[in-house]
């Protein structure tokens, strides 16, 4: 277990602000014991939270190309087609899967190839699991032309509680099934668009883990399934 990078700043100013503040109230609010003891106590629960958000556990990936693997850890809380308006504008497989706080937050490759398009949009912090928050948070959109043939589209949603999303990859880049490709800050969500022949290996309501669980399987050739 480490502390991914995208936390080690937020840890440090917010320890050292945590710390000071605590050293204050010690020796000019000293007559207040109780109030500091329980302050102190808040003061070590919030920094633990804060610390198992940005956890950045190690994990054995699983890999195949024909394969869609979860791009996060959390729960399925969408399958369904759907009409995907901004790249394919046609009819695609959606799933989604929901980050919740106490969730891994890194966003991983669902599949391996290049990256054929890639787009930031600004938007409104809906919470995650908003129907309108796929088209109106703020989010990345990112395709990748998978080493199995088809084209697969990924979300980063941002939610309620979300107001940064860090991404790691532009057009043209070459990625590998499993890696990070960014990481979203308090509560998300992260949609998949796969061809609507694709085998769904996920059932709604099922808990996920980014770079492990299989949800989906590709209608290629020598499939890993068989």
């Amino acid at each position: 277990m480490k502390i991914h990078k995208e936390g080690r700043k937020i840890l440090l100013f917010t320890f050292l602000g945590l710390l000071i503040v605590n050293l204050l109230l010690f020796r000019l609010n000293a007559p207040h014991e109780t109030f500091n003891k329980i302050f102190l106590a808040i003061s070590v629960i919030a920094f633990l939270l804060l610390l198992q958000f940005f956890r950045s556990p190690f994990r054995t990936l699983i890999t195949h190309e024909d394969l869609v693997i979860a791009p996060a850890d959390g729960k399925v809380v969408v399958i369904e087609n759907v009409h995907e308006p901004e790249f394919f504008k046609d009819t695609r497989k959606q799933i989604s899967i929901f980050m919740s706080p106490i969730n891994v937050h890194i966003t991983r490759n669902p599949v391996s190839g290049i990256v054929k398009y890639f787009k930031y949009h600004p938007g409104n912090y809906f919470v995650a699991w908003h129907p309108k928050s796929s088209t109106k948070n703020e989010r990345t959109t990112v395709v990748v032309t998978s080493d199995a043939g088809p084209d697969i589209l990924f979300r980063q949603i941002a939610g309620a509680m979300a107001r940064r999303i860090v991404w790691y990859v532009t057009e043209g880049d070459e990625v590998n099934q499993g890696e990070e490709f960014g990481f979203i800050k308090f509560g998300s969500r992260v949609d998949i668009f796969v061809p609507v022949d694709t085998d769904i290996k996920v059932n709604l309501g099922e808990k996920t883990k980014g770079g492990q669980t299989v949800i989906a399987q590709l209608k290629t050739t020598g499939s890993f399934f068989g």
